[in-house]
């Protein structure tokens, strides 16, 4: 057994244990760490195919910011782990089903002549300048542009969905109307206001306190 295989294995039992982890796993923090390591290893796979772009970016986009800002989320998240797992027997007999299929489906992939364990022949050895970058941006602008414009306005119905479902109208909510606050003029902001100045001010509170003063004057004056 060479070196190369022995990473193969060692990293494909790595994800296949980290992989029934996330699904079994009581903690929704524990499943989401053991996802990180199943996409750690599978990057991984990936170096070993000689697909250091797609490795590179499934430990940048996935690891480094989709499963950590899920992460914070879960931690964050006051979550009832026994309110999750009330319809768990409910759907059981589902997902069975669901998993029986993917493993047929595995099963019928993996004994094809294509991509099976039998005498396939070995592509060629790649160049040695071959830019994988270059390569997957030819492929997919070219032969798949049009499943990748799919991918991406499924993306983005996807995204506007999240939102539409997750907006709430509330009766303490402020609505401001931008074309009203474009065509305010200064005199609906701004109002001038006469007032006296501070001397007059003072000169009238003054007078106003010797005015009782005086009249209390007078009455003590007059004789019994």
């Amino acid at each position: 057994m060479s070196f190369q295989t022995f990473i193969f294995y060692f990293l494909s039992t790595v994800l296949v244990i980290s992989a029934l982890g996330v699904i079994t796993a009581r903690n929704p923090v524990h499943a989401a760490l053991l996802l990180v390591l199943a996409f750690f290893t599978s990057s991984g796979l990936w170096l070993l195919l000689q697909a250091e772009f797609l490795a590179i970016t499934l430990v940048l986009v996935y690891v480094g910011a989709v499963m950590v800002l899920f992460l914070f989320v879960v931690m964050m998240l006051d979550i009832n782990i026994a309110r999750l797992r009330e319809g768990f027997w409910k759907y059981l007999p589902m997902g069975g089903v669901v998993a029986l299929l993917l493993v047929v489906e595995m099963g019928m992939i993996l004994t094809s002549r294509s991509v099976g364990f039998g005498d396939v022949p070995q592509p060629p050895p790649l160049p040695s300048n071959l830019s994988h970058t270059k390569e997957l941006g030819r492929l997919i602008y070219t032969e798949y542009v049009y499943p990748f414009e799919i991918a991406a306005v499924i993306l983005l119905v996807a995204i506007v969905a999240a939102i539409a479902l997750t907006l709430r109208k509330r009766k303490l909510d402020k609505y401001m109307d931008p074309a009203t606050q474009i065509a305010v003029q200064r005199k609906d902001r701004v109002r001038v206001v006469s007032m006296a100045s501070e001397a007059r001010l003072d000169a009238d509170s003054a007078a106003s306190a010797e005015k009782p003063a005086d009249a209390t004057a007078g009455k003590e004056s007059k004789p019994a």
